[in-house]
């Protein structure tokens, strides 16, 4: 599997649970426990902004942010068509980009004014991995609340999307197995 395969696949994976976050923040009681889904929903914001910041720096644009968050918390709906946006940007851009320019170093300025340089192939597996750090924390917060979070991880949204990949591991599946020698 080449890299912008697996980018590929990851990337569709992040659309995945970003979308089942952002669902389950979406039908939580906006009084009940609403500390901790304002955290979730600003967690949530925060992948989303980092996303924005990224995106941009690909692109070779201006993202407009002086902060990894905004100061105002969008409500979930919105933010969770935002961040739908966001993530079929990523998997426009990766159709137009090839494997050498996934090996392109590009310059840029962190919020805080720092300088980064990163390959365009790193800046697509630091905004996945990103994502899925942070989206560990709100299932944390989530559990921690008694609200069962998503399932987020790569091997339920690969059986999820191709639910074939189940039979491929049954006995059934593979044939039949020559008998282990008992003495």
């Amino acid at each position: 599997m080449s890299a912008k395969m697996l980018l590929k696949d990851l990337l569709v994976y992040q659309a995945w649970a970003n979308d089942e976050f952002l669902e389950r923040l979406v039908g939580m009681d906006p009084d009940s426990n609403a500390q901790e889904r304002q955290a979730a929903i600003r967690l949530m914001n925060h992948i989303h902004v980092v996303s924005r910041i990224f995106a941009a720096h690909l692109a070779g644009t201006a993202h407009g942010y002086a902060s990894d968050n905004t100061e105002e918390t969008p409500l979930p709906d919105a933010l969770r068509a935002a961040v739908a946006e966001t993530d079929r940007w990523y998997l426009d851009y990766l159709e137009t980009v090839s494997e050498q320019g996934l090996a392109e170093p590009v310059a840029f300025i962190f919020t805080d004014g720092d300088k980064g340089c990163m390959t365009r192939q790193e800046m697509l597996t630091h905004v996945v991995l990103h994502g899925s750090y942070h989206r560990g924390e709100i299932g944390r917060m989530l559990a921690g609340i008694l609200a069962s979070p998503p399932w987020d991880t790569y091997s339920v949204h690969l059986h999820q999307a191709e639910p074939a990949r189940r039979l491929a591991g049954s006995p059934e599946a593979r044939g039949p197995q020559p008998r282990a020698n008992r003495m």
